[in-house]
This record gives C-alpha cells, sequence and structure tokens, in this order.
C-alpha cells in the first residue's frame, strides 16, 4: 500500500473526552437518502448496500467479513461533533457515486466505544480504510471534499494493484481471531491470539506489529491525560510522563510530534532513562510499521541522537 495512504491525520478533529451534552437528534427528511445526501441518492451497489451503520454486534459481517470483497471504509463519528456533520455527507455522496467499488461503514462512537478503541480513535471524525481484514490506510478530520476523493482514489487503485485484490488468502487462524477481539474491544484475547501467531511463526510481521498495537492501546486506556500535561509543564524533561505524553499524541495520529519529542528525550537523558526512552520510542515504531511516512525519518534521528 502507499505510504500515503496513512498521511492525512488531525485536519479539525474534535478529541473524544471530554464532549460536549448530545444535542437533540436531527429530524430527517421524507425520501432523504444517508444523512447529507441528496433524496433520491442510490445507497446500494452490486455487492449490497454502500453505506451502512454498524455496532459492535455486527462489526464482524459487515466490515471484516465484507472488506475480503470490497475495500470498507470506516467513519467514527458521533451526534455532538460539528465537523463529523460536514465529513459524514461527503463520504456518503461518494459512496454513492462510486456505485459498490467500496463501502460506507458508519462507527457512532458513543454508541459503540469498544470499537473506537480497538481502532485507536483518539479524535472524531476519524476515517479508517480496511482491506482483508486489516485497516490499511486513515485519515482524521473534516478535510475537503477534493482530499477524500483523492484519498479514495489512491486506496482503490492499491488495492487492484494486489494480487487477488481484497479477496486474497485468508490469514492465519491465530490472526484472524486476534482481529475479531481487536473487533469486540478484547484487548486480552487479542494479545493471546497475536501471541500464539508469534509462537508459531516468530517473524510474522503482521503479528508483532498487532501486539505492539495492543500493548499501545492498553497504555493509553489508563492515561489521565490532563494530570501527564501537567507534569510535563512542570518538568519537560519527566520521563515517566513523556512516555505516556508520546503514546497518547501517537494513538490520536500525529506521530511525527511524538517521535520528536522522544528523540529531543534522549538527547537530555542519560543512562537507564535513556535507554529506557530508546525502547519506548522503538516500541511505538513497531506498533505503526515501517510503512508509516514519520518512522523512517526518526529512526535516523534516533541514531544521530545515540551516536
Amino acid at each position: 500500500m502507499p505510504d500515503t495512504l496513512g498521511g492525512l491525520r488531525l485536519a479539525g478533529a474534535v478529541p473524544l473526552d471530554p464532549k460536549p451534552a448530545p444535542p437533540p437528534p436531527p429530524v430527517g427528511r421524507p425520501g432523504a437518502g444517508p444523512a447529507g445526501a441528496p433524496a433520491g441518492a442510490p445507497t446500494t451497489g452490486a455487492t449490497g448496500p454502500v453505506v451502512v451503520d454498524v455496532t459492535e454486534e455486527t462489526f464482524n459481517d459487515e466490515v471484516v467479513a465484507r472488506s475480503m470483497e470490497v475495500p470498507v471504509v470506516l467513519d467514527f463519528w458521533a451526534s455532538w461533533c460539528g465537523p463529523c456533520k460536514q465529513l459524514s455527507p461527503v463520504l456518503e455522496r461518494l459512496a454513492a457515486a462510486d456505485g459498490g467499488r467500496w463501502v460506507l461503514a458508519k462507527v457512532d462512537v458513543d454508541a459503540n466505544p469498544g470499537l473506537a478503541q480497538a481502532a485507536g480513535v483518539q479524535g472524531i471524525p476519524a476515517v479508517k480504510a480496511v482491506v482483508g481484514g486489516r485497516i490499511v490506510g486513515e485519515f482524521t478530520g473534516a478535510v475537503p471534499e477534493r482530499e477524500v476523493r483523492g484519498w479514495l482514489d489512491q486506496l482503490l487503485s492499491a488495492v487492484g494493484e494486489m494480487p487477488g485484490g481484497p479477496a486474497g488468502a485468508a490469514p492465519p487462524p491465530h490472526l484472524a481471531e486476534a482481529h475479531d477481539a481487536m473487533a469486540r474491544g478484547d484487548l486480552d484475547a487479542a494479545a493471546s491470539a497475536f501471541q500464539a501467531q508469534l509462537a508459531e511463526t516468530p517473524a510474522d510481521p503482521d503479528a508483532a506489529i498487532g501486539l505492539a498495537q495492543v500493548e499501545l492501546l492498553r497504555r493509553v486506556s489508563g492515561y489521565d491525560a490532563g494530570w501527564l500535561r501537567q507534569r510535563l509543564a512542570a518538568d519537560p524533561y519527566d520521563v515517566e510522563a513523556g512516555l505516556a505524553v508520546a503514546d497518547l499524541t501517537v494513538a490520536q495520529g500525529d506521530p511525527a510530534t511524538a517521535f520528536s519529542r522522544l528523540v529531543e528525550l534522549v538527547r537530555r537523558t542519560s543512562g537507564e532513562d535513556r535507554e529506557k526512552v530508546r525502547a519506548h520510542l522503538v516500541g511505538l515504531f513497531q506498533a505503526l510499521g515501517d510503512g508509516e511516512p514519520a518512522v523512517a525519518p526518526a529512526r535516523r534521528a534516533l541514531a544521530a541522537a545515540l551516536f
């Protein structure tokens, strides 16, 4: 997949916590299509509906299984999110226009917090492309329609270049089990399945990346962002707070900033603290994989800081 599939991030995103009280639900117009779509717009394609609402109970069928046939684009949204109201109609309109070349799966983060956590969503609207049961690209925020169109075109082009398209070889059983567990938000089961795959195939990159992502999600779920930032304000070189804030920054879709801060922390520390920061940074590289554009320059910066 081209690196640029993951290149759009945090363009006007709204953090998930805290959030304002939800407004009353909008009243739909008779005869209208999905929210924001013109009346009468097609919502089905050759493979079925092109816009679907997804819950934790239907995720496996509507997203994982469907992504074996066509790309599925996840739209994480909430009724109180202003930028979501700008982006969702654009996605729905483009899905209808493409007539089933890809499926838009809409996830209400308030009703399905486990799905948002499993996907590492920290700000919305968050859009993630799933092919063959795996997230292959993403962006966050209400970006202009022309940029969304370009991102989709890159996704569809990349899928067309894959042997067998989305319906390629099924993942090994342990990886399939891990992906299902991630979809349910069961991080412990996902970790066990990834570890089982690594026990059988120690060099499996998907399992190694998956396990690193689970560990990142586990850490982030226990952080108090406000308290951590207060600690850093008091001491910019507080190692423990710096590592935790880097995790949060990566989870929010800004790995370049997180990596830059940790490289600077490597420069400013020594001994055990320096090794702790270095190891943490390498772990974040592992969680994102070499396909993340920010990883390669950060590796070079880390090497320069160490030597």
